[in-house]
This record gives C-alpha cells, sequence and structure tokens, in this order.
C-alpha cells in the first residue's frame, strides 16, 4: 500500500474559522492514524482577497494546535504549471472559451428553470463561429473558460457518504478561470493534488458536485484519482449556519481559555456515535478516528456547549499536559483543578495561597472572634463550614455580614474560589495573620 498523503487547502481571504478548522483536524488525524504525511497548501490564487495578515492567523491557529505539517506548497507560484496544462486541454477539447455575459447567463438559467429543465450550462460557446468571437471581441468582451466533462456516469466510493454517483450530462461544465484570467479553485487544486501525490482529500460535503467534475479533470490531466471522505457540514444550535459561526475560530476560543486539545476532542467526536470525551494527545485521539461513526445528517455545533466541555477538559487535566504553563506543584494543581474553568484560572488560587495577601479588615470585631476560634490543622474540606457556624454562632451574624469580612480578611477579594476549598490550601499560620490584619 502506498502512503498515505493529505492536504489541507485554505484560502487565505479570511480568518480561520471552526469548519474548517474541523477540515484540518480530520485530515491531520487520518495523517497521523496512518502513518501518512500532512501537507499545507496556501490556495491564494485569488489575488483580490487573499492577504497576509489572514494566513499568518491561519498559521498560527494550526501551531497552537499542534498541527505539524510535513510539507508546504503555494498556489500563486505554480501559476507557470497550470497554464501549461490548460493549454494542453484547450488543444484537446477539454477546456473551451465562453464569452457569455452574467446577465446572459442568468437568463439562460430561468428559462431552463421555467421549462422545468435543469439550470445547466447549454454549451452554446461551443458552436461559436468566427464572426461570433470577432463581434464579442469588438464589444471588449474577455473569455472565461470552462472545462467540458464528457458524458457517462461519475461515480466514486466516499468514505463518509459511500457510493456516490452522478450523470456528467447533468452537470454544468465548471468554469475554471475567470474573465480577468485568474483561476478558480477546481482545476488548480486538482493539478497541485496530482502533482504532489494526494491520496486522500477529506472536505467538507458542500463540495461533493465539485468531486464529480473534477474527478474527470484528474482523468484529464493524466493523474490519480484520490479517495475522497466529505465530512457533513457544522450547523448553528439554530439548525442552519450562523453568522457567528461562520466567523468564530481558533483564535477567539483561545482568547477565551479554551483549550487546544478541548477543541480537537470535541470536534472529532461531534456529530458521530462516540461520546465526546476528553483527549490530551492528537496521537490518542488520532487513534480514535472512525469514519464510519460519523452520521450523515448535519452535527450541531453549540459554543457554549464546548466551553462546558473545556470546563471538563480542565477539571481533568492531568498534571504532566499543563505543568510547563503553570508555576504550581503538582500537589496544588490537583488539590484546586476540580474548581477551575480555564486553566488561567490556577494563577488566582495561587496569589491567594502562596503569594503575599494584604486583608482588607472590613469587621474587626468579627474578624479577631474567627481568628480566635480557628482550629488547629490538620483541615480538610469540611473545616471551613465547621468554622463558619462556631463563628456564626457565637457572634450572631450570618449571610453576608459574616461571609464577606472573612473573605475579604483571607483573600482581600469581594468574590472568588470557595472559602471551603481555599482554607486548607491556605493554611494555618497564614489565615491567623490575614484575620488578624496582617500581611501573610
Amino acid at each position: 500500500m502506498s502512503e498515505i498523503k493529505v492536504r489541507f487547502a485554505p484560502s487565505p481571504t479570511g480568518f480561520m474559522h471552526i469548519g474548517n478548522t474541523r477540515t484540518a483536524l480530520f485530515n491531520y488525524l487520518l495523517a497521523k492514524k496512518l502513518g501518512g504525511k500532512f501537507m499545507l497548501r496556501i490556495d491564494d490564487t485569488d489575488f483580490a482577497r487573499s492577504k497576509k495578515e489572514y494566513e499568518d492567523a491561519m498559521r498560527e491557529s494550526l501551531q497552537w494546535l499542534e498541527f505539524k505539517w510535513d510539507e508546504e506548497a503555494r498556489q500563486s507560484a505554480r501559476f507557470a504549471r497550470y497554464d501549461a496544462l490548460r493549454d494542453e486541454l484547450i488543444k484537446k477539447g477539454r477546456i473551451y472559451p465562453c464569452y457569455d455575459t452574467p446577465e446572459e447567463l442568468q437568463i439562460k438559467r430561468k428559462r431552463a428553470m421555467t421549462k422545468g429543465q435543469a439550470p445547466i450550462y447549454d454549451r452554446q460557446a461551443l458552436h461559436y463561429t468566427a464572426s461570433d468571437i470577432a463581434r464579442f471581441k469588438a464589444e471588449g468582451r474577455k473569455p472565461h473558460y470552462r472545462f467540458k466533462l464528457n458524458p457517462g456516469i461519475i461515480e466514486w466510493n466516499d468514505i463518509v457518504r459511500g457510493h456516490c454517483q452522478y450523470e456528467a450530462e447533468k452537470l454544468s461544465d465548471p468554469i475554471i478561470i475567470r474573465e480577468d484570467g485568474s483561476y478558480l479553485y477546481h482545476f488548480p487544486s486538482c493539478v497541485d493534488d496530482s502533482d504532489f501525490g494526494i491520496t486522500h482529500i477529506v472536505r467538507g460535503e458542500d463540495h461533493v458536485t465539485n468531486t464529480a467534475a473534477q474527478i474527470q479533470m484528474f482523468e484529464a490531466i493524466g493523474g490519480k484519482v484520490p479517495t475522497f471522505a466529505h465530512l457533513p457540514l457544522l450547523t448553528g444550535t439554530e439548525g442552519k449556519l450562523s453568522k457567528r459561526l461562520g466567523s468564530l475560530g481558533v483564535r477567539e476560543l483561545k482568547a477565551e481559555g479554551v483549550e487546544a486539545m478541548a477543541i480537537c476532542s470535541f470536534l472529532a467526536k461531534l456529530g458521530t456515535s462516540d461520546a465526546i470525551e476528553p483527549f490530551y494527545h492528537l496521537e490518542e485521539l488520532a487513534q480514535s478516528l472512525d469514519f464510519s461513526k460519523l452520521g450523515r445528517s448535519q452535527p450541531k455545533f453549540d459554543e457554549e456547549e464546548l466551553k462546558h466541555f473545556n470546563t471538563k477538559f480542565v477539571r481533568n487535566m492531568p498534571y504532566e499536559v499543563v505543568k510547563k504553563r503553570i508555576a504550581v506543584s503538582e500537589e496544588f494543581w490537583n488539590d484546586v483543578r476540580p474548581n477551575l474553568s480555564i486553566v488561567d484560572d490556577v494563577n488566582e488560587w495561587n496569589n491567594i495561597c502562596n503569594a503575599e495577601v494584604e486583608p482588607v479588615i472590613e469587621d474587626k470585631e468579627l474578624t479577631d472572634l474567627a481568628a480566635s476560634l480557628l482550629p488547629p490543622q490538620p483541615w480538610d474540606e469540611n473545616t471551613f463550614n465547621q468554622w463558619l457556624n462556631e463563628v456564626k454562632t457565637q457572634s450572631g451574624k450570618k449571610g453576608k455580614d459574616l461571609f464577606h469580612p472573612i473573605r475579604k480578611a483571607l483573600t482581600a477579594l469581594d468574590n472568588g474560589p470557595e472559602l471551603k476549598t481555599l482554607l486548607p490550601l491556605i493554611g494555618y499560620e497564614k489565615a491567623l495573620k490575614r484575620l488578624k490584619g496582617q500581611k501573610a
């Protein structure tokens, strides 16, 4: 069996959103599982919309997710290759010029639909006379180019969708070159996939019809047709692709404290028959990849559900995974992680428990009483409530009047982690000093 090779081929015309993050993930996991190669290809043929800032942000996101690519290519560096194959296929009659205007094409589509026919291109351009072409040029028209589909059945066995079949006669010859001479997605993608030996193409199901046309393109240029897997597209919770989902990206999630492997774990299992559970290493997640477990319905992506999952992810995170990012001991991490929402929350706990705190004394009589009633160690998670009940009984105070002055003395904060968990971590000596108004 030849080596597996996949590619992630983003267009740098916008920031990387959650949908193409999922596509990159499935490609990367497939390469990892099968010991293959993962290629990054920048599809930057759209000069008007491609921007370096988008590409830089995309690379940063991929690196944060720890996707490592073995090879890289850029379409804007390969125009000579596309042009050579274009000229070859023009000579063979597989690529042909069309002078139809957008308005003319729209009228044709409407006319076909009115007659109950599929709105496919009528191939009028194949019957232009020399005088027709001369007239178009005199009018200042510039041609776009289409790829001519040969008649017959186009079929393939899709890893996700199973057997797929199209009748070429029912498909429009796809436009592959715009009037300004720039290439659309279809043709350069096939040339690259063929030249770079891509064996498997994993992408969204919105490309299924493109695949039918591209199979003939692969054959026309003498390339080997890859194996395809078309993933069901993500939708929002309301059942359609929301603007938020279309723009939500790794950068935003990272800024909100969502872990890279939480994103990968969540996206890899969303829409599958597997439970969404935390994975802390890409290698382990890759071994669990099974396309047969993907459902055919479009999975609903809920940002809040991901954030709730991230909390679960953090609270189960082994110290070994996070130790290079935090300045606390394994014992401290294990003590506080059941109370964290994001990893950075550990810093607040660490500052309260281990850094010097200047207490705020709101009710000296109460905190002096609390200090006198502070029980000797050892302490556990029940110590705080037992101690607070005793202070409550002797002071006659309750609710905020009881709780708030003690929190301010122990932490100098109005809000924060639960004191019943904090108290054993602060320890007797520090707690006593803080209750007495001393820095500790």
